[in-house]
């Protein structure tokens, strides 16, 4: 059973930054999934933002964030991180880590069958 943590999350201003991180635990070390963000605003669908592979170099992002958000990892500290920079009022979400990806869309929540509780970021004036 893997265990999923989310920390980094708070309140900016727009064009500020944030670097929300995703630790894991409850699994052998020798272990390789993809690991997604993803965020869900208030009466909105749960969004995948960047996925990575623990085992390697691949990266994915959606549109609406390459540029602006970098994922990356840890694997010594088992941490999953979102650097989030040129943050917006619309990116305004409470932030997911999910991992063990079952094949098909990336950006589809249920492929995934790991996830953690989520961290709240709020970017307003």
């Amino acid at each position: 059973q893997v265990q999923l943590v989310e920390s980094g999350g708070g309140s900016v201003q727009p064009g500020g930054s944030l670097r929300l991180s995703c630790t894991a635990s409850g699994y052998t070390s020798n272990r390789y999934m993809t690991m997604t963000w993803f965020r869900q605003a208030p009466g909105k669908e749960r969004e995948g933002l960047a996925s990575i592979y623990t085992g390697g170099d691949n990266t994915n992002y959606a549109g609406d964030v390459k540029g602006r958000f970098t994922i990356s990892r840890d694997n010594a500290k088992n941490t999953v991180y979102l650097q989030m920079n040129s943050l917006k009022p619309e990116d305004t979400a409470m932030y997911y880590c999910a991992a063990d990806f079952r094949g098909g869309s990336l950006w589809a929540a249920e492929k995934y069958n790991y996830w953690g509780q989520g961290t709240q970021v709020t970017v307003s004036s």
